[in-house]
């Protein structure tokens, strides 16, 4: 087996919130804070959230979304009549099935059997990608240090009544500001034999585009979370 690496850099476009399900309340706090390190109390990018932000949208990309009725994808969802096409089989279970793994259930075993696809030969239910937490780049950790660097900010929301025209439930959402930089690292395993190589690493880069071209986050339609990849090694 060999693991291969992809590094880079993230970089913050508009104001980037991934929430921390902060559940103390503070007087005169922030209403809804960011996740950071417990140890340095600076704000990162956890690997779940970048892969599952992937996975969503490489899941859509590949119109898997209407077959799985909004789950996750999983081998008992090609029973749907759609997988008859040939082609379509061989993506959902190469480019995502292999790729991001899955628990293998009874029912899904004989889901496979009748789709004919051999579960060993094919290495479904393993997990090939690996996403680490990114977290901020030590050139931008100096300028934070030295206060030329800002690498939270709070942004106040409100609602508007429709009948007066008024702002009414104020609150403050913090964010990590355009121009902060992260560092990234995905792996993913190459198996003895694997024909997938290739195929693989094109999925990981169609995900990063569809990741940019989309947003990271929370609430996205209001603007934020717009990030820019750098690949450094590749």
């Amino acid at each position: 087996m060999e693991i291969r690496t992809l590094r880079g850099r993230i970089k913050v476009q508009t104001g980037l919130h991934i929430g921390a399900g902060d559940d103390t309340m503070r007087i005169g706090g922030i209403d809804n804070p960011v996740i950071k390190d417990p140890n340095t109390r600076l704000p990162y990018i956890p690997g779940s959230s970048l892969k599952g932000k992937m996975r969503s949208l490489l899941e859509w990309n590949l119109g898997l979304v209407g077959a799985s009725n909004g789950e996750p994808f999983a081998p008992r969802h090609l029973r749907d009549g759609i997988f008859s096409d040939k082609e379509r089989l061989e993506k959902a279970l190469l480019l995502l099935l292999k790729v991001f793994g899955c628990t293998i259930t009874k029912e899904d075993e004989q889901v496979l059997k009748e789709r004919e696809v051999d579960l060993e030969s094919n290495y479904l239910g393993i997990t090939r990608i690996g996403v680490a937490d990114a977290f901020v780049r030590e050139e931008i950790k100096k300028g934070y240090e030295d206060g030329k660097i800002e690498l939270v900010e709070a942004k106040y929301e409100n609602m508007i009544d429709r009948c007066r025209g008024t702002a009414t439930n104020p609150r403050q959402t913090e964010r990590v500001p355009g121009g902060v930089e992260f560092e990234f690292c995905i792996t993913y395993k190459v198996l003895p034999n694997d024909k997938a190589a290739a195929e693989i690493k094109e999925l990981i880069t169609k995900g990063i585009e569809l990741v940019e071209q989309d947003y990271l986050g929370g609430n996205g339609s209001r603007g934020y979370g717009r990030v820019k990849f750098q690949l450094t090694n590749w």
